[in-house]
């Protein structure tokens, strides 16, 4: 695939993206600069591939546009799905500070996909002189760890409706209450994959809360009817 250095109207659409994004919320308009001086835009079809497992990392990223989903694979070829990354999100930054960095995940286009890809070096240059920068790459690094043991937990000691509710959760802002609704754009068997839960036991989740008035389904979009006793289940509470 190739790269393309970006175009100044493409680093003006780009900044207030980037400028949310924590890693890059404290640094100079010198900084940013810089580091987009130094960037790359590539486009990926629908199941593309960005990057495999175990090549050596150079560049972090931020998806643009579209969905990226982040696996390992065994050596028998089993896939375990890691994360999913929507719009705004940023994965590999992780790997940039490893001293033979490589890329622990496959990364592989769910949808047709705009990648900002970042030079680590680079980055890591332009953090040598931003002490609040770097204070605040920590704090995404711990945020992130915790959101993985926190999976665990779900994986390991929660049941499947569990794990359901809180991906519908996930979707939400944390203030949200009452009614809302989830677009599922992201494939089904993709999100028992990621659940790590067959399809089948993804639909029975989904009629267990049918039956219980908490959901309904239809087509790809799910309304939650009740947020406020989803999240108390989520909490602990029984259904």
């Amino acid at each position: 695939m190739r790269r393309s250095p970006l175009t100044e109207a493409q680093k003006t659409e780009i900044v207030p993206q980037i400028r949310q994004c924590i890693l890059f919320a404290d640094l100079t308009d010198a900084h940013i600069d810089t580091v987009l001086q130094h960037s790359r835009l590539v486009e990926l079809q629908e199941g593309e591939t960005l990057f495999e497992q175990q090549q050596p990392a150079h560049e972090f990223f931020l998806l643009d546009s579209g969905q990226i989903k982040l696996a390992r694979y065994s050596p028998e070829g089993q896939e375990k799905i890691i994360d999913l990354i929507s719009r705004g999100g940023t994965f590999a930054e992780a790997v940039m500070f490893a001293k033979q960095p490589a890329y622990p995940v496959t990364s592989v286009a769910l949808l047709p996909s705009r990648v900002v890809c970042f030079d680590a070096k680079t980055y890591t240059a332009v953090l040598r002189e931003s002490t609040d920068a770097c204070f605040a790459i920590m704090a995404a690094m711990s945020r992130r760890l915790h959101g993985h043991v926190a999976e665990i937990d779900r994986l390991t000691l929660h049941s499947a409706t569990f794990r359901v509710v809180c991906y519908l959760l996930d979707q939400l802002p944390s203030t949200q209450l009452g009614i809302s609704e989830v677009r599922l754009d992201t494939p089904k068997h993709v999100i028992a994959a990621r659940l790590s839960v067959t399809p089948e036991t993804l639909s029975r989740s989904f009629s267990k809360l049918s039956r219980e008035g908490l959901i309904k389904v239809q087509d790809n979009a799910v309304t939650l009817n009740d947020v406020s006793r989803l999240r108390r289940f989520a909490q602990g509470e029984p259904l």
